[in-house]
């Protein structure tokens, strides 16, 4: 496997554990076609809930911010081997 690719994987793994260990403590509440959601300035515990929108963005930003780092990475690895 590619070292660019392996590292992308790597830090797309890494980023979303992150993200998903740091996510704002949330709540939700939805009515019909209204939906409200609270946030505090914690990290959540694990209460077992499922995971509200705000979570998802914030482990997805995470996710892909590890993606970038790693293929980074794995572009300089691949420029010092040469």
């Amino acid at each position: 496997m590619n070292a660019k690719i392996g590292l992308l994987l790597v830090g797309l793994v890494v980023g979303a554990l992150a993200g998903y260990l740091t996510r704002p403590q949330a709540a939700e509440i939805k009515i019909g076609d209204f939906s409200l959601e609270v946030q505090g300035d914690r990290p959540a515990g694990t209460n077992g809930g499922s995971l509200t929108t705000g979570q998802m963005q914030h482990i997805g930003i995470f996710a892909v911010i590890g993606a970038a780092l790693g293929l980074g990475v794995g572009f300089v690895a691949g420029r010092a081997r040469a």
